[in-house]
């Protein structure tokens, strides 16, 4: 290379660094947020990033700025190889044009091709209106895309700047969105105009912030408090996820275990004397806890992470939608080092009912568990679906039904536990034996029914009660009634008798039986019905 060619491409390089200058540098600084380029690098492992099309520039304007507003490459996240594009709000408000959204294109289709996850760190004002109909059209390029590799490689989209109009649809297509606490926002229309069209005053906080989409819209899986912390959720995130849906189920390995020369490694004793494994062990006594957390009386509640916490792999579980529908806990942990999904019913919120909120989500995490082979553990302590005119009207019918559909159609291994509850319709959905889960355990006290003892009894007696005038008599024989009912049906055993329930299992032996029950079933082969695709009740 001469020394004039050197001089005009370092001349460049130099340019397409420097972003959109100084002084959009310092405003983005002030705003709380990183530059394009700072997130990558602390995103990334050191020196792994290759970044590609840095020298492109848009073909409309007149002002060509290196990148055209949006970082392109591959690199990697604890050795993990990832494709990545960060849009730049300091060159065009991170606008897309055509080429931005080619470049976009270009490194997804990268992705799909190679088999890895695709990252979008969105920070873009929109469409770019001074290219016309080019930025709508990029736009749609991209949905294609988002489209097209929905299930093929794992896609997350980290929000840390505004996503208005538009631009919103690529994040809800991807798998997993995070947010940032009051640097986050996603809306189709904006405060202005709703203001104009509706005459309603509202801020872009309280309309599309981190908040509303963790806790109200469910848009959103993840809430960090600033970008640092986002980007450190998005790293533990990404080492529960498989690099495409053709990668074999992982198992990560403990600390103190070499991964190339694994025999000459060893587990240092427990003080009991055993040699089981830190890294995912749970203690005996910890187990034997499971027994104590489950009230004996059913109209009790619990927290069913506690459940979680107990069973699974010490300190591995990671909760996704931690503060939406929260009547049910989704998320993934690890089992004997093995990623597993979990779907769970939390009786502390609205007794654990399901309802439209959380068929969606749990439906969601199960088809995207089954979409790359992560096998789902379900526990179950259900009374059944919650009651009242709103959900009917809102379509509890039709959003339920998701549910029921997402885990019949699962292919992956599905292992279900009854801790409590089983009751109706939400004890069929929630992987039972009937919807094609391959092991169902229950607790000795677990209680499977058509309904709860009480409701029961005033259905089936309700003629016999009606006619005790005497209030006294008649709540004796209410009591009676119900414990005969309980002591009939609200039992494991008639579902066992019938191979409903593969094995009733003591509580503290839960943890054994779920690892045994994985190693069986981690290899299934099952094929779905040919076909172009399912109708599922959207």
């Amino acid at each position: 290379m001469n020394t004039t060619t050197e001089q005009t491409f370092k001349k460049i390089q130099q340019k397409a660094l420097a972003g959109g200058g100084k002084e959009k540098i310092e405003r983005q600084k002030k705003a709380g947020k990183y530059t394009a380029q700072q997130r990558l690098e602390i995103l990334l492992d050191p020196e792994s990033f290759e970044q590609i099309d840095q020298f492109v520039t848009s073909p409309i304007l007149q002002n060509k700025n290196y990148t055209d507003g949006v970082i392109t490459g591959f690199g990697k996240i604890d050795g993990k190889k990832v494709a990545i594009f960060a849009q730049d709000f300091t060159l065009k408000g991170g606008s897309v044009g055509i080429h931005h959204a080619k470049k976009i294109c270009k490194i997804m289709d990268m992705a799909a091709k190679v088999g890895c996850p695709i990252i979008g760190i969105i920070d873009s004002g929109g469409a770019r209106i001074d290219e016309g109909i080019h930025g709508l059209a990029g736009y749609g390029e991209i949905f294609l895309r988002n489209t097209r590799y929905s299930g093929v490689i794992p896609q997350i989209s980290v929000i840390l700047g505004p996503c208005a109009g538009g631009a919103v649809y690529s994040p809800a297509l991807t798998d997993f969105i995070l947010t940032t606490d009051k640097i986050s926002q996603l809306f189709i229309t904006g405060p202005n105009v709703i203001k104009q069209t509706l005459h309603q005053e509202i801020t872009k906080e309280e309309l599309g912030g981190a908040r509303v989409h963790n806790q109200l819209s469910g848009v959103a899986h993840f809430i960090a408090q600033d970008e640092n912390d986002c980007l450190q959720k998005l790293k533990v995130l990404l080492s529960y996820l498989p690099q495409n849906y053709l990668s074999q189920p992982h198992k990560t390995l403990p600390p103190h275990i070499d991964p190339i020369n694994p025999e000459s490694s060893f587990a240092p004793a427990h003080p009991d004397g055993s040699t089981s494994s830190p890294h995912t062990d749970v203690s005996k006594d910890e187990q034997k806890k499971l027994e104590k957390i489950v009230p004996a009386d059913p109209n009790k509640s619990y927290d069913v992470k506690n459940i979680i916490n107990a069973i699974f792999d010490k300190n591995s579980f990671f909760e996704i939608q931690e503060l939406f529908a929260q009547n049910i806990v989704i998320g993934f942990a690890k089992l004997d080092g093995n990623v597993i999904g979990i779907v769970a019913n939390q009786p502390l919120i609205k007794a654990g009912c399901i309802d439209i909120d959380t068929s969606c989500k749990a439906a969601r995490f199960v088809r995207f568990c089954d979409s790359f082979g992560t096998p789902i553990i379900s526990l179950v302590d259900v009374p059944g679906y919650l009651p009242g005119v709103g959900q009917e009207h809102n379509g509890i019918i039709r959003h339920g039904a998701k549910l029921l559909y997402a885990y019949a159609q699962a292919t992956v291994p599905k292992i279900t536990l009854i801790l409590r509850k089983a009751y109706g319709g939400a004890y069929i959905v929630m992987g039972s034996k009937h919807l094609g889960a391959d092991i169902n355990f229950a607790w000795p006290n677990a209680q499977i029914a058509v309904m709860g003892a009480k409701g029961a009894v005033s259905i089936l007696h309700s003629k016999k009660l009606k006619e005790i005038k005497d209030l006294q008599e008649k709540e004796i024989l209410q009591k009676e009634l119900e414990k005969n009912y309980q002591k009939d049906f609200l039992n494991p055993f008639t579902a066992a008798e019938y191979g409903y329930i593969d094995s009733i299992i003591e509580p503290n032996q839960t943890r054994n039986h779920l690892i045994k029950a994985l190693e069986i079933s981690q290899d299934k082969v099952e094929h779905l019905p040919k076909k172009k695709h399912g109708n599922i009740p959207l």
